[in-house]
């Protein structure tokens, strides 16, 4: 979700020479010297987070933290600093002699009360309820209730501790099974395992699902886990059709209403659960017979403005439940972070579905 691919560069230049020319004039930065210096402190974080997330141990996963934040407190100072230039443009149409240094310590205290705001609340995830009604469902799944999770990106930053506190909530809902799309781990380092063991302490007697997402490398890692891991396959439960598919990576094509017609089995009258890592394919999935998709990958935006990017990305399912006819689908925030381990503008959430038959 994040654009730190070929554009990723151009983008970091132009928003921190925003952030440059803004500071050099609201607090009156005449000096070259401290110019050179200030240019130094705003892009050597951001280039160092470019580096330190190819690289995963150590250091680097201690540099890819520290540059992360200051990577979104950076996402928030802009958001500030436009309120600020605005607010100083439209107050010179009363008065001839506004202080810009008053418009520039208010964006920086209201980013750094925000930034503040957003770490603590990525770390207290909200349960949101929800309810589906499926066509034909099952006796056995009739009221019972279901965990979307998605993107816990456990590995680089967030560890066994914070997920042993979601498993907790998870548990206190009394779920039937637990589906989750994906992005469970974050890189390739095999190591990462243990810091999704606390899922085996899962209570949910019809099982646990995961998707592979696109940042899934350690595959065999979530191997290790007493999760059933669906990588384009389908189990059924109880009368209920479970299918996983990995996720289709940038420049791959695949349709996912065939890879879903031809898995041995499938039966597009009976009732099902897809699940996906990102809100994309939806026409197909519904012209297969899916009743329900589950996905996640755009974190609702995570950073505020970047829920505007998303939702012009993915349109109104970048974020909650949508309902067509017979189809529905669910998008969770998820409940971890990538990049800057913050959340301002929304909330990392556990989805508690309570199924219900149409």
């Amino acid at each position: 979700m994040w654009p730190f691919g070929t554009l990723g560069i151009p983008i970091l230049v132009l928003t921190h020479y925003f952030l440059y020319s803004s500071i050099v004039y609201f607090f009156g930065i005449a000096s070259v010297g401290r110019k050179v210096v200030l240019a130094l402190v705003l892009l050597i974080p951001s280039t160092t987070f470019v580096v330190a997330r190819g690289a995963e141990d150590g250091i680097w996963n201690t540099l890819y933290y520290s540059s992360g934040i200051w990577l979104g407190v950076a996402i928030t100072l802009i958001t500030f600093f436009v309120a600020a230039w605005t607010a100083w443009g439209a107050t010179r149409l009363f008065t001839h002699s506004p202080s810009p240094a008053l418009y520039g310590w208010a964006a920086v205290a209201l980013a750094c009360l925000y930034s503040g705001y957003g770490i603590w609340n990525a770390r207290h995830p909200r349960v949101v309820n929800v309810v589906v009604k499926i066509r034909d469902l099952p006796p056995a799944w009739q009221g019972k209730k279901i965990i979307h999770l998605s993107d816990l990106h456990r590995g680089r930053v967030w560890g066994a501790a914070s997920l042993e506190r979601v498993v907790e909530r998870i548990n206190a809902e009394k779920p039937a099974a637990v589906f989750i799309a994906g992005d469970a781990l974050e890189g390739r380092d095999e190591r990462y395992a243990e810091f999704l063991r606390p899922l085996d302490n899962i209570t949910a007697p019809r099982g646990v699902f995961i998707a592979p997402g696109n940042h899934d490398g350690a595959l065999p890692s979530l191997n290790k886990t007493k999760a059933r891991v669906l990588k384009d396959e389908m189990v059924v439960v109880d009368g209920l059709q479970i299918i996983g598919k990995s996720y289709v990576r940038r420049g791959r094509s695949r349709n996912v209403g065939e890879m879903i017609t031809r898995l041995p089995g499938y039966d597009p009258r009976m009732p099902s659960v897809f699940i996906y890592h990102a809100p994309i394919q939806l026409e197909q999935a519904k012209a297969a017979g899916i009743d329900l998709q589950l996905s996640g990958h755009t974190h609702g935006g995570q950073i505020f403005p970047i829920q505007i990017v998303t939702r012009l990305r993915y349109g109104k399912f970048y974020y909650g439940l949508n309902v067509d006819g017979d189809y529905a689908i669910n998008t969770t925030s998820g409940v971890g972070t990538w990049g800057p381990t913050m959340r301002t503008g929304n909330h990392p959430e556990i989805a508690a579905i309570r199924l219900e038959s149409m």
